[in-house]
């Protein structure tokens, strides 16, 4: 369908409503609860940690809130939010460059309830960015959606059969199952945003940690200064960054 022009050109892309599109409808779409599904189904099989609806939920709300507290802009707080849910349908294609793929897979749905272009771009973006190997904080809403992402390590992602069992564990489940409690916390006044980590030292030493996640740290940096704050890393109450 084509862009209509005059009055209606600011209403074609609505759904029923003189509202802006929100996550609710494109939670409702209806390639967006398989994909997340399926897409997370793909990777428990391929031994990966968990990537569906309780990190797409997750990393939604995180990614909606820094917004919110460092910008005060509604609607790139709704964008992000938007980016967050869909940011790893592109799982149900392939690990390998889920980031792009799942921008064009995006592209498609937000087209579909007819987005306008400008906050399409804004959205797959963040999503095809959102992976240390290449991306780049190319906008605000793929700032707050890395720092969504990257703070959500925690031992509820293994999927392992047995995750007490540390023969069923490679290092990247190692090191999310001894993170008893994460947080990210973002303080508008000082400029900061700081991600507070309880990890089991028994389970993964710090240096481990940082030996998987270093470009992730890194990358947040590189967000964190994109929206005008400074990064911070705090673990076992002991500040590292």
């Amino acid at each position: 369908m084509s862009p209509a022009t005059g009055q209606e050109k600011e209403q074609w892309w609505r759904v029923g409503s003189n509202q802006p599109i929100t996550l609710k409808e494109v939670r409702n779409h209806p390639w967006v609860e398989v994909f997340v599904r399926l897409a997370n189904d793909h990777l428990r099989t391929a031994g990966f940690t968990e990537h569906g609806q309780r990190h797409a939920n997750l990393v939604s709300r995180i990614a909606h809130n820094v917004l919110a507290r460092l910008k005060g802009d509604a609607r790139a707080s709704e964008l992000a939010a938007i980016a967050g849910y869909l940011h790893d349908i592109g799982n149900v294609i392939s690990r390998d460059h889920h980031g792009q793929t799942g921008a064009v897979l995006a592209a498609q749905i937000l087209a579909d309830l007819k987005f306008p272009a400008e906050e399409v771009a804004a959205i797959v973006g963040a999503i095809g960015n959102h992976e240390e190997e290449y991306g780049e904080p190319v906008n605000d809403v793929a700032a707050a959606l890395i720092l969504a992402d990257k703070s959500d390590v925690h031992r509820s992602r293994v999927q392992a059969v047995n995750p007490q069992s540390s023969a069923q564990l490679d290092i990247h489940d190692r090191v999310n199952y001894a993170v008893e409690h994460s947080f990210l916390q973002v303080d508008e006044k000082a400029r900061t945003a700081t991600l507070e980590l309880t990890i089991d030292v028994s389970i993964c030493p710090v240096m481990e940690y940082f030996q998987i996640f270093l470009t992730r740290m890194v990358m947040c940096r590189a967000a964190a200064e994109r929206l005008g704050v400074q990064f911070g890393l705090v673990i076992n109450g002991n500040r590292l960054l």
